[in-house]
């Protein structure tokens, strides 16, 4: 069906209702209208990395970890699989007659917002740092998650939080996040441009906080001026949750319920999160909202659950419940975590060989930690393994003799005795003499990073303070290093962790984000080399001591690898593999001129000299030159995930969009200025430190010229 046949369909639906009808749709929690045939719905339900808060579900990593695979690919087979678990679990749901809250198919997700500020705690949520990955993996999201079969849409897809929000938390029901027209048109928007655009996404979510002063749920220029007449996007908006009452209670642009109601439904936000659309016919009788704009959004609703077949019999309504959790997506599941993990530091460690016989400690607190797999926005995965969990299944029948302590909590807990919260250490410290390896697994899990005040999260937790460890995780990693027993560190977290105190005290540091469900059996097989770490950084890891901005100014100066003039501890893109596939020739073979704005497309062989299979990603950078108006150091314009068999080569071609030779001006227009670009090619970014550069023996990459 498409959206013309559903907007008459909805159109002709709607005039048959009455306005308390009509007005009773905008809530997300929308009731049966028995005479027409309408059954309940419940708009709410979660598929940020899996389907959500619904019970069992596969659980994919993190979206951050996501981020890290660099694999357009991947994620549209990822969101196409969570997209049949929905519709399997509506469509068992529904015939129980359970339409209650996270148990439909219009799904709230992907988070596109950029993680600007490495402390923000659902930073987690997103696709990191840069506007380019972001917006392409979001749409590859977004196309798999709106899968047509039969013509409907499996599930629709929601593109949030528009626009200009990451943090801080604990202000966000009343912060007014101030960004120039460049930041806004430059980093904070195109994600979303592209998801409208190009993907087709069905619906978007506004913000808590207020841009420049509106409300983000009430915003005349983004909603009005951008979204809908710029963009010509023709889905339905919706608020965040209870984002509305907010109106009056935090950021106090209105004076009562009536009003912040009248306010988001005159700008276009259709669907309320909340409760504050129960005061939608209040308003209409004091005369502050029009039927006009009361049918005008119920319309858009139906129009969507026109698209989604929800009033048709299609094959649809035909997926099992089976396929939730079944082993296809598992294997899903296995490969995007492994392909998530970012090696950071491998002085030759890694990989173990499983033919050795020695004896291994596995210690710390997210070693058998079940909440570090999953992060947040998470459904039950169908089993759950841990790293501990995974090592000594892999371990068994073999020489290693595999060994677990604690060794702390996950943080300084002051409910807890100072004596009990130490008293793990002295054991994992003993264990760590006996072996010969240590596996120190640390982190944090959604207590301590996360949505401050979700509804649907029991933990207060929001932005992290710095970026260290927990205090005593750092005792406890201190404390197994000064055994001398050589240590892996193992860091599972929805965020950077500065642990370069302990790299060159260590032999290796794998970062593996939020892994999800099969995260401990993908790590195993890491360690022990069945598979080579495949994660690339999709945001900057800072030291912890180098000055940030505060979390509040939304300047972009200093922030992403895009302007930040100091020396991270590890860039952008950055990430190991066991092996290097290497660059052997490389050219752009095509400028096309024939347009206002060129494009341009690089040929690239490339070469597997080793004897595994490896995969790595193509990272294209460029820096428009000869003009005032670019960032400060280069921006990345494209990227591909490769893979090569062992002593295999390969040709690819990489098409530079036209809009990679453009830059923003301050008043927000994006222009073609410049007088040529340099190009930048390689599995890296160009700026990668002469200590890191040392790490790779191979040819890198190569940097090209193009005249504009």
């Amino acid at each position: 069906m498409n959206r013309t046949e559903a907007r008459e369909k909805a159109t002709a639906l709607v005039a048959q209702m009455t306005i308390e009808e009509a007005a009773s749709q905008l809530l997300h929690s929308s009731p049966a209208i028995p005479r027409l045939g309408i059954p309940a719905y419940d708009w709410w339900s979660e598929a940020l990395h899996g389907v959500a808060r619904a019970g069992t579900a596969t659980c994919y990593p993190q979206a951050i970890g996501l981020g890290a695979t660099f694999d357009r690919e991947l994620l549209q087979k990822i969101a196409g699989s969570i997209a049949l678990e929905a519709r399997a679990k509506y469509n068992a749901y529904s015939r129980l007659g359970d339409r209650t809250r996270y148990k439909g198919v219009t799904m709230w997700s992907p988070n596109i917002n950029i993680f600007r500020d490495p402390r923000w705690g659902r930073g987690q949520e997103t696709y990191g740092e840069d506007p380019v990955l972001t917006a392409s993996l979001g749409s590859a999201f977004v196309e798999g998650l709106q899968t047509k079969r039969d013509g409907y849409l499996t599930t629709a897809a929601c593109a949030k939080h528009f626009a200009v929000h990451s943090g801080p938390e604990a202000l966000r029901h009343s912060f007014d996040a101030k960004a120039t027209k460049k930041d806004l048109w430059e980093t904070y928007l195109p994600a979303f441009e592209a998801l409208v655009t190009q993907a087709d996404v069905e619906a978007v979510m506004g913000a808590y906080n207020r841009t420049n002063e509106e409300p983000c749920c009430a915003h005349s220029y983004l909603m009005e001026e951008v979204l809908r007449d710029k963009w010509h996007f023709e889905g339905h908006y919706v608020s965040d949750c209870w984002a509305i009452r907010d109106f009056h209670e935090g950021h106090h642009v209105t004076a009562f319920p009536e009003d912040s109601a009248a306010l988001a439904l005159e700008k276009g936000c259709d669907l309320n999160c909340g409760c504050t659309y129960e005061y939608i016919l209040q308003a209409y009788k004091q005369g502050k909202v029009t039927e006009e704009e009361i049918r005008r959004s119920a319309e858009r609703l139906f129009t969507t659950r026109y698209l989604l077949g929800l009033f048709d019999h299609s094959s649809l309504d035909e997926i099992p419940y089976n396929v939730v959790g079944c082993k296809e997506h598992r294997e899903l599941a296995y490969q995007a975590a492994v392909e998530s993990c970012v090696l950071l530091k491998n002085d030759g460690t890694l990989p173990l060989s499983l033919k050795d016989n020695k004896r291994m400690a596995v210690i710390g607190p997210n070693a058998d930690s079940h909440a570090a797999l999953v992060g947040n926005y998470n459904g039950t995965p169908p089993r759950s393994i841990t790293v501990v969990e995974g090592i000594t299944r892999i371990c068994e029948d073999t020489g290693w003799d595999v060994n677990y302590a604690e060794g702390c909590l996950l943080y300084d807990d002051p409910s807890v005795r100072k004596v009990f919260q130490n008293y793990r250490i002295p054991e994992a410290v003993a264990l760590a003499e006996s072996c010969d390896l240590a596996i120190v697994c640390v982190g944090l899990d959604s207590t301590l990073e996360g949505e401050q005040g979700d509804v649907g999260n029991a933990f207060a937790s929001g932005d992290k303070p710095d970026l260290l460890l927990p205090k005593i995780q750092r005792d406890l990693v201190e404390q197994v290093i000064a055994t001398g027993t050589p240590v892996i560190l193992i860091d599972l977290a929805g965020s950077p962790i500065d642990l370069s105190a302990y790299e060159d005290q260590v032999p290796a540091i794998l970062h593996a984000w939020y892994p999800g469900g099969e995260g401990g059996r993908a790590i195993a097989d890491i360690l022990f080399g069945k598979v080579s770490p495949g994660g690339k950084l999709p945001l900057t890891f800072y030291y912890n001591d180098g000055p940030l901005p505060d979390i509040t100014d939304y300047h972009m100066t200093g922030r992403t690898y895009r302007y930040f003039e100091g020396r991270p501890w590890k860039p952008f893109g950055f990430g190991l593999t066991y092996g290097e596939l290497q660059i052997t020739e490389a050219k752009v073979t095509e400028v096309d001129y024939t347009k206002e704005i060129p494009s341009a497309q690089i040929t690239i062989h490339c070469q597997n000299p080793t004897d595994r299979d490896l995969s790595d990603v193509i990272q294209v950078y460029v820096h428009v030159n000869g003009s005032s108006n670019e960032v400060p150091n280069h921006k990345l314009a494209a990227f591909e995930r490769i893979r090569l068999d062992a002593g295999e080569s390969k040709e690819f071609r990489i098409t530079i969009p036209p809009m990679a030779f453009t830059t923003v001006d301050n008043s927000g227009n994006r222009v073609f200025d410049g007088t040529s670009a340099t190009l930048y090619l390689g599995f890296s970014q160009p700026d990668l430190t002469e200590e890191d550069q040392k790490i790779y023996t191979g040819n890198r990459g190569q940097v090209f010229a193009v005249t504009l």
